[in-house]
């Protein structure tokens, strides 16, 4: 009986819970799907700006070709002296002007020429004779030093080297000739005066007698 009672019991409340189950409005759940979307973030790459090529220029060398001719320093004072010197030499030869050309010589007897045609006069005096008998018979006179070059010998002498041209008419007829000339400087109390002379032509003739041995192809 206690049995049927617990039974009783436990189906009442079960079948009124089904019952209020049944009367219970469903719920519908609705799922909603959320769509993930990735995005992907591609770095940027800056720009590189490739500069235009630009040209190297070669920086231009400018070599100066300096002959004696060309003052590349300053000229002491001697070496000034020296210059006029011989610009008043050249200056006499172009006026055949007797007393300006001996102007600059030693007046000694052992002032010294070895001259262009291969002779030798000696003393200032015997120079001095040629030149007066020369001179009347020469004309338009042009002597063109080049190449000059002064070295001082110590504080009394000096040395000057040059290449020349000369043209002239000598008794009417028309001459020119070319050569080498070495003077040599003395200081002798204020004033400098050429003691030596030595000019020879720049280009002899090959029938000149040399040594064999100094047959060169760059004489």
């Amino acid at each position: 009986m206690l049995k049927k009672i617990f039974l009783i019991a436990l189906i009442v409340p079960a079948a009124s819970q089904i019952g209020l189950a049944q009367n219970t409005p469903q719920t519908k759940t609705t799922t909603t799907k959320t769509t993930t979307t990735k995005t992907t973030t591609t770095p940027t790459t800056p720009k590189t700006t490739i500069p235009a090529a630009t040209k190297t220029v070669p920086a231009t060398t400018t070599t100066k070709v300096v002959t004696a001719t060309a003052v590349t320093t300053a000229q002491t004072p001697d070496q000034k002296a020296v210059r006029a010197v011989f610009d008043q030499l050249v200056e006499g030869i172009q006026k055949s002007d007797v007393e300006t050309v001996m102007g600059v010589y030693q007046n000694s007897p052992s002032t010294l020429y070895f001259n262009n045609n291969g002779s030798v006069t000696r003393g200032y005096e015997q120079d001095k004779a040629n030149r007066e008998a020369r001179y009347p018979k020469i004309t338009n006179a042009l002597l063109t030093p080049t190449n000059i070059r002064i070295e001082m010998l110590g504080a009394v002498g000096a040395l000057l080297t040059c290449q020349w041209t000369q043209t002239q008419d000598y008794d009417g007829k028309p001459e020119v000739a070319s050569g080498r000339m070495t003077l040599v400087f003395k200081k002798i109390g204020k004033d400098w005066k050429i003691v030596h002379l030595h000019t020879s032509p720049d280009n002899p003739a090959a029938s000149r007698p040399v040594f064999p041995s100094e047959k060169t192809d760059n004489q």
